[in-house]
């Protein structure tokens, strides 16, 4: 792992594979450590120089006050761009979860030069907050078991991965992984401010940016092959999201996981590699359940 300045900050990436393979970067969401390291180890099988990376505030990415960011999503979007730029690897397939997914989504239609290929994974079509109503919001009894826990003493590493831990849970993750991840990620973060904390293992810090302008109705305008990977059983994003998603993007493949949630299993990492290495070859308006 190390940090690479774009954009004029600094973001923190971890490289896997062949320096001179064609480039696939990862946006975290918010951390590189969302995109599991089976997956990144398949790609980097394939050929490809992957790249995964901290989004502002979270890992080693510059981190100044997640409380109140100075930026916005479309700030994020061209860090993508920018570092596709540093690393010398454009065009870029980009990759994004969750909220990466939106990010990634504004990145190639704003930097349309900067990117050969683009995946979603477990994303939807508008930014934090209320969905439009033709979009499936969060599972509400999902989302209150989430938020009526009290929040972990964010210096205690071990209650921090408990707290992560039973989030997953209820959101039908796999406790145990999310766990191991969760102090991973603890140990990566810097300090153990609440709301440094947040930024990294629940990514409030999206709650806070401006997200504006829209930019669902700009999808018919990605010309990019496109790769939409969704969790059947995902109750933040509900697999619906990443249906509008692969139905307004021209040509776009999609790839229903039946026994996913919001989380990538590793068991799936093959299979996402492979529709990841082979995007572009499929014929447009292709999809796969």
């Amino acid at each position: 792992m190390t940090t690479v300045n774009a954009n004029e900050i600094s973001l923190g990436i971890e490289s896997f594979g062949d320096t001179d393979g064609p480039l696939v970067l990862l946006a975290g969401g918010t951390t590189m450590l969302s995109w599991p390291d089976a997956l990144c180890e398949r790609l980097a099988a394939g050929g490809r120089r992957m790249v995964r990376y901290d989004l502002r505030d979270s890992g080693q990415s510059t981190t100044k006050d997640p409380e109140v960011p100075a930026y916005t999503l479309r700030d994020l979007a061209a860090d993508a761009a920018a570092l596709a730029d540093a690393l010398g690897g454009r065009p870029a397939h980009l990759a994004g979860i969750g909220v990466g997914g939106m990010v990634a989504q504004v990145a190639v239609l704003d930097h349309p030069g900067a990117f050969s290929a683009l995946t979603l994974v477990g994303t939807r079509a508008v930014a934090p907050g209320p969905a439009d109503d033709d979009l499936p919001d969060h599972d509400q009894e999902t989302m209150s078991r989430l938020f009526a826990r009290p929040m972990p003493d964010w210096t205690d590493r071990e209650a921090v991965a408990e707290f992560v831990a039973a989030g997953a849970e209820a959101l039908g993750d796999d406790p145990v992984v999310a766990r191991a991840i969760a102090a991973r990620i603890w140990d990566r973060t810097p300090g153990t401010a609440p709301p440094v904390q947040m930024a990294n293992h629940m990514g409030m810090v999206f709650s806070r940016l401006d997200c504006t302008p829209r930019w669902r109705e700009r999808l018919p305008g990605i010309g990019v092959p496109t790769l939409v990977v969704h969790g059947r059983r995902n109750r933040f994003f509900p697999v619906g999201n990443g249906e509008v998603l692969a139905r307004e993007i021209p040509g776009a493949r999609l790839l229903v996981l039946e026994e996913a949630a919001t989380a990538i299993p590793e068991a799936a990492a093959g299979e996402i590699a492979e529709a990841m290495l082979t995007l572009g070859q499929t014929p447009a308006g292709a999809t796969r359940t």
